[in-house]
């Protein structure tokens, strides 16, 4: 074949560095992006942090180029004309102990505090263990079953599967384990050592009440029950515990009242949990009767360009790696601005539809989308799904991820909707008010929802019931 040249015009996207970078900032939460930024301030000597300035106020987003700091007034709100100035409009969140990445004194703080001890479900039995009286040998034992307990002091492994760790010539038996786990069910936590969660409240029932209870009729039937018939009362079937145990409505009102008093997890209380801490990306405040939101300045990185840097690279005419640096400070110092003004102009469009939550709760969410948000700003919808994603919104009635305002519909008989967080909301004020010798069913539920003019079928209820973690009907029951 002979060589030809030919033309062809086409169209593609590219996604240009600058682009890219500000997609990822944007789906960042604000701890991802203060790691993010903390990286790049390792990589990048022209960009720095902008310290606190000496009056106290926030320093702005600086830099040449940069964009000037965001204004605390957030774009126009809905009705001017709604609800008269409330309680709401004194309220004032307080982000004073809000860490500020940059500051020195934030700096020696940190190397001032020393995170407390916490004592352990095996430390706290094994200092108990050495103020008892038993010997060398005992206390070996013991501590070998210390050892083997779970996070909620149970011993999951049997006395016998024990007892096959430890070389034939050592000589300890099944028998010298069992009074070692007499030992250790003795010490406090009561209940600690059980086998199962029927010996662990029978622990604690001895504990509290004595051996047998002999003095405490509550206490007697309650150890017939946990030892006997704990499935019975788990499922609240209180006809067959009565006839299983011959016990009337008070007595067996006070076994249980004990059994809930008792602790199924002993060692929950040496357990270490990891605490979570949510900064708000923006505030929401009543301002003379019109709902508006504004930035957190706490959660605001301020970044500016190193000023001796700059001022080296403006006498160069030729570029290099440090150039390449400069604009590369100057992207991200505009795409973390544009970040916030994103997250600010969707938080107050989501406000000017949800304005009833904010003054009346739950119970006057209305249903909106992804969408109907994209299609006020002139945004695409994957943008406002990647705003919304872990970022938060402080309000007078909590703090909340801004994708908690959006919701499914469900149709009303007068051809309108209510949002799927309204019938939650329903649901709950309901079951609160219940009777509970004789709870409300889910057909019950979707009955009186249907007198209101929300058509919601007997299955939607007992799904939004169980995301409301609400038990069952007959687990609702009591005497």
């Amino acid at each position: 074949m002979k060589p030809t040249l030919q033309f062809r015009l086409s169209q593609h996207l590219t996604l240009t560095p600058q682009l890219q970078q500000s997609i990822r900032l944007l789906q960042l939460s604000t701890v991802e992006l203060n790691q993010e930024i903390e990286k790049i301030l390792m990589e990048n000597p022209i960009l720095e942090r902008e310290d606190i300035d000496e009056g106290g106020g926030p320093a702005a987003f600086s830099g040449q180029d940069a964009p000037s700091a965001t204004p605390e007034q957030p774009a126009a709100s809905g009705d001017a004309g709604e609800a008269e100035r409330g309680p709401a409009d004194d309220w004032q969140p307080d982000f004073s102990a809000s860490p500020r990445s940059g500051s020195s004194d934030d700096k020696d703080s940190d190397r001032m505090f020393v995170a407390p001890d916490t004592t352990t479900l095996r430390d706290h039995l094994n200092e108990q263990l050495t103020l008892t009286n038993l010997d060398q040998r005992d206390r070996a034992l013991v501590g070998m079953l210390i050892d083997a307990l779970d996070d909620d002091g149970y011993l999951t492994q049997s006395l016998e599967e024990i007892a096959a760790l430890l070389p034939e010539e050592a000589g300890v038996d099944t028998d010298e384990f069992a009074i070692a786990l007499r030992h250790l069910q003795n010490m406090d936590p009561a209940g600690v050592g059980a086998r199962n969660p029927a010996e662990c409240l029978m622990l604690q029932i001895r504990s509290r009440c004595g051996d047998a209870g002999t003095e405490s009729p509550a206490a007697r039937l309650a150890m017939t029950i946990v030892s006997s018939h704990l499935d019975s009362l788990a499922q609240r079937d209180y006809t067959r515990l009565k006839n299983a145990t011959g016990a009337d409505d008070d007595a067996l009102r006070a076994a249980q009242h004990l059994i809930q008093s008792l602790n199924p997890h002993p060692g929950s209380a040496f357990a270490t949990l990891e605490t979570r801490y949510v900064v708000p990306d923006v505030v929401v405040r009543k301002v003379k009767g019109v709902w508006r939101t504004s930035l957190n300045q706490d959660a605001m990185p301020r970044l500016r360009i190193n000023r001796l840097y700059a001022e080296l690279l403006a006498g160069q005419r030729s570029g290099g790696s440090m150039s390449g640096q400069l604009q590369e400070a100057r992207w991200l110092i505009k795409n973390v601005q544009q970040r916030f003004d994103t997250i600010l102009r969707v938080s107050q469009a989501i406000v000017d539809r949800q304005r009833h939550f904010f003054e009346h709760g739950e119970v006057a969410m209305r249903p909106m989308v992804l969408r109907e948000i994209a299609e006020t700003l002139g945004l695409h919808e994957s943008t406002i799904s990647r705003v919304t994603t872990q970022k938060y919104m402080a309000t007078p009635r909590g703090t909340y991820e801004l994708k908690y305002f959006f919701g499914s519909h469900v149709s009303t008989d007068t051809g309108g909707s209510a949002s799927a967080t309204a019938i939650r909301a329903l649901i709950k004020q309901l079951v609160a008010a219940e009777d509970t010798k004789s709870p409300l069913s889910d057909s019950r539920i979707s009955q009186i929802l249907g007198q209101q003019g929300i058509v919601v079928a007997r299955r939607t209820i007992a799904k939004y019931r169980e995301s409301l973690h609400i038990p069952p009907v007959n687990l609702r029951k009591s005497l």
